[in-house]
């Protein structure tokens, strides 16, 4: 089942650290908001692989908007 990173608050995407088809452990940074200009890193809580990656540089996001999705690795 995919696990879905959703924004935790509103801000600026900052950069993106990751793109579709990378390899992710939990604990890894995603992207890096930035909001009242303190800068978040967005992690990841799952190992797997990026299937999709919904936001770029510059976007503007709201609380719950979807970031990634992280497909589980299968052993």
């Amino acid at each position: 089942m995919a696990h879905t990173i959703l924004a935790e608050l509103v801000g600026n995407v900052l950069s993106v650290a990751v793109t579709e088809g990378t390899p992710v452990v939990a604990g890894d940074i995603i992207v890096i908001l930035e909001s009242m200009k303190m800068e978040i890193p967005v992690l990841t809580e799952y190992d797997g692989v990026v299937r999709d990656l919904t936001v770029r540089e510059g976007d503007v996001v709201q609380e719950g908007d979807v970031l990634a999705v992280v497909d589980p690795v299968m052993a």
